[in-house]
C-alpha cells in the first residue's frame, strides 16, 4: 500500500500484490455488507485505499471482481458465451451440458468452490442475498436477454431453479440415485424440462388468438 499522504496514481504501482489482496478483501467485505447490486467499484477502491482505476486494471468489471473475490474459476458471462447463441430449441440441453462441464473443470475443484458457495448461501442471509443478486443479474439476466419469448425473466428463473436444485441434490445433499447417475442420463432427464421452461407455453403468456367481444362472446 502507498504511504499516507502520497499522491494516488492510476496504473500499477510498486507493491502491487498487497494492493491486489487489499482490493479482494475490500470487495468481499462490501459484497457481504451491501450485496452485489449495491456494491460499487468506487466504494471497493475506497475501502482498499486505492484508485478505482487500479481495481479495473486488476479485475476489469464488477462481475469479474466478484468472481475473483469468491474464488470462482470463471464468470457467468464466460460460461454462457458459447451456450446462448445457436438454435433456441437446443438451449435447454446446452445449458445442462455446460453445467456439468463447468462443475467438473479443474478436476472437480470448480465444483468444490461452488458447493462451498451454496452452503454459505443456505446458512447466511447476507451470503444468500449477495449470491441471489449476482446470479439474477449476471446469469439469469443474460439468459432472459437471449430469449425471444414472452415472460423471459420468469423463464430464465425457472430454468435456473432446476439447475440450482440439481446442484443441491447431486453435489450438496447427494440424493440417490441423482448423486451417482451418469451425466448423459441426467442431461436426458433435465434438458426437456429446461427447454419447456425456456421456449414452451407458460401460464400468463398472451393468447395469440383474437378474442371476440359483445353478446355471445362468453363461455358456452
Amino acid at each position: 500500500m502507498e504511504p499516507a499522504g502520497s499522491p494516488r496514481r492510476s496504473g500499477r504501482p510498486a507493491g502491487s500484490p498487497p494492493n491486489r489482496e487489499a482490493i479482494l478483501e475490500a470487495a468481499r467485505r462490501q459484497f457481504t455488507e451491501r450485496g452485489y447490486d449495491s456494491a460499487t467499484i468506487r466504494g471497493i477502491a475506497a475501502g482498499a485505499g486505492v484508485d478505482p482505476a487500479l481495481v479495473h486494471h486488476y479485475f476489469g468489471t464488477k462481475e469479474d471482481l466478484f468472481t475473483a473475490a469468491l474464488q470462482l474459476p470463471t464468470s457467468p458471462r464466460q460460461v454462457l458465451e458459447d451456450v446462448l447463441p445457436g438454435d433456441p430449441d437446443g438451449l435447454g440441453e446446452r445449458l445442462v451440458r455446460r453445467f456439468f462441464e463447468y462443475w467438473s473443470a479443474d478436476g472437480g475443484a470448480v465444483g468444490d468452490s461452488v458447493v462451498g458457495l451454496l452452503r454459505s448461501a443456505m446458512t447466511h442471509d447476507d451470503a444468500a442475498r449477495t449470491v441471489r443478486e449476482f446470479v439474477s443479474r449476471e446469469a439469469l439476466g443474460r439468459i432472459a436477454e437471449a430469449l425471444d419469448m414472452p415472460q423471459p425473466h420468469l423463464r430464465a428463473a425457472l430454468a435456473g431453479s432446476q439447475l440450482i436444485g440439481l446442484a443441491l441434490a447431486r453435489f450438496v445433499i447427494r440424493v440417490e440415485p441423482i448423486a451417482s447417475m451418469d451425466v448423459a442420463t441426467l442431461v436426458g432427464c433435465y434438458a426437456p424440462t429446461l427447454q419447456r421452461y425456456l421456449t414452451g407455453p407458460l401460464p400468463g403468456d398472451l393468447d395469440p388468438r383474437p378474442r371476440q367481444s359483445g353478446p355471445g362472446s362468453g363461455p358456452r
